[in-house]
């Protein structure tokens, strides 16, 4: 394929990348959270997270995965279930933490640690393997995809479109964190570990 041909594919899936990944949701909320405790770079790689899940998401349905796609439906009870729990021991944990200087919390939680929790937390959550499939058959990007070029260049889309938004998003929320005070970074956590916590309980009503 040459470049006229590749570059809608990408465009697209930046467009779906960035449309899965804009509404707000218990990612960000800790997006939010970790960029006014931490700072930008934390809350950016806390969404890259989120944006590699994506990615990987939309890799099993533009490469046709049907089998991994079947596995994800009939374990998604099992999957939001883990999530919800973990979303609420998160939010616990979120809403008592005490406001700390950056690079304190930042050493207690780490880069790495707080792009595999974004990364497994969406992961989690196997509806969005769904989205991409309705987004596919609604946009019929079944035929742009039907080789390992198209479908590698709408997944790298994806993750370049989610990536945007996190960079958007952190570095919006960053504009703001110095003029948060150590009481401000107070109620951030209170109202932040609320917010998680109820996005965990709503996983864990779902089954039901």
């Amino acid at each position: 394929m040459n470049l006229p041909v590749n570059l809608p594919i990408i465009v697209t899936g930046a467009v779906v990348g960035f449309c899965i990944a804009a509404p707000v949701g218990p990612i960000g909320a800790l997006t939010i959270r970790r960029t006014l405790a931490q700072g930008r770079v934390m809350g950016f790689v806390t969404g890259l997270g989120a944006a590699t899940a994506d990615a990987a998401y939309g890799a099993v349905a533009a490469f046709g995965l049907t089998f991994i796609t079947g596995l994800l439906i009939a374990l998604q009870g099992w999957l939001r279930g883990a999530g919800g729990i973990v979303l609420i021991l998160l939010g616990i944990a979120t809403y008592r933490a005490a406001p700390a200087p950056p690079n304190q919390e930042q050493r207690a939680i780490g880069l790495l640690s707080a792009y595999a929790t974004t990364a497994l937390l969406t992961l989690s959550n196997p509806t969005t393997i769904l989205s991409f499939l309705g987004i596919f058959a609604a946009l019929g990007l079944q035929q742009a995809t039907s080789n390992y070029t198209g479908a590698s260049i709408f997944v790298l889309g994806v993750f370049l479109g989610s990536t945007f938004w996190w960079l958007i998003l952190s570095s919006g929320v960053g504009l703001l964190r110095s003029r948060i005070t150590d009481g401000g970074l107070h109620w951030v956590n209170k109202i932040s570990g609320i917010l998680v916590a109820l996005f965990g309980v709503y996983a864990l009503g779902s089954l039901f």
